[in-house]
């Protein structure tokens, strides 16, 4: 079992968990992910590394509510625990001094994004950093993703915080300043990646993207979270989760995405219809 240590509500709906697992703390890099099972009923799901302390043996994850199952992680608390907690997987985002880095992330995106800011303005690059969401409300990490930026542009849908419009828009503009982009790093949801690679793509700048296809056990074994790179089959477990996002077949990742909606919407249903009757 794997203890919470630290509950954080940073928004409505969206939840920092900072959990005991020193084994996994001290093999973790940025880019990687856990697979989280609440218990011995519950199906795996995959999340990105938002931190983690190897000397206190702790990793922090962050999660939107979603599904049945992110509804049932949002109704523990500190001292509760959960069955697995497997990881790190995947191969971490390569850092390296690159020159200027944009880093943009959407939504709950903004969690795996900040440790990759972290390191690679620790390796001497430039980060300028965009974060976006649909509203002031559901924006969180504002600062500590400052911290680990030369510029922060924050954007939200609806205009109620920073400025109005979507991530792609600065994108835009900071390619055609002139200034020198060597690379950048989009994360968030797929529809976002798709068009962060599309703005970057008559730029030739190399957009590194963080796919979150449906997955099971992580491990490539069930070749659920395959996706084409380039008219090759890959698996995102074990080949990414990053690729070049001017390569991915965006329109067959979001179908694929889609491929278990009403079933998710009947077990979440399932769910808050048992929630009102306890």
């Amino acid at each position: 079992m794997y203890k919470i240590l630290e509950r954080q509500d940073l928004a409505p709906i969206i939840h920092l968990f900072k959990i005991e697992a020193p084994e996994v703390a001290k093999k973790a890099r940025a880019g990687q992910f856990v697979i989280v099972r609440i218990d011995e009923k519950g199906e795996r799901i995959p999340l990105t590394f938002a931190d983690w302390d190897a000397s206190e043996g702790s990793v922090t994850i962050i999660f939107m509510e979603a599904g049945a199952t992110t509804c049932r992680l949002a109704r523990l608390k500190a001292g509760d625990a959960i069955l697995n907690f497997l990881g790190p997987l995947g191969i971490p985002t390569h850092i390296e001094n690159f020159g200027t880095v944009v880093c943009v992330a959407g939504g709950i995106g903004v969690a795996p994004i900040a440790p990759i800011a972290r390191e690679l303005k620790r390796a001497g690059n430039r980060v300028i950093s965009i974060m976006g969401a649909r509203s002031k409300n559901l924006l969180f990490w504002e600062e500590k993703l400052k911290s680990y930026s030369d510029t922060l542009v924050v954007t939200t849908d609806d205009g109620t915080y920073g400025r109005k419009g979507v991530v792609t828009e600065p994108l835009k503009e900071i390619l055609s300043s002139g200034e020198k982009i060597d690379r950048v790093i989009a994360i968030g949801p797929a529809v976002m990646m798709k068009y962060c690679s599309l703005t970057t793509q008559p730029f030739g700048v190399k957009t590194t993207v963080s796919l979150n296809p449906i997955m099971v056990d992580g491990t490539g074994m069930c070749g659920c979270c395959r996706v084409s790179i380039n008219g090759t089959t890959r698996f995102a477990c074990v080949d990414g989760p990053d690729f070049d996002g001017h390569q991915v077949d965006w329109d067959l990742l979001m179908m694929r995405s889609r491929g278990y909606a009403e079933e998710e919407k009947i077990s979440l249903e399932h769910w808050q219809c048992q929630c009102n009757r306890a």
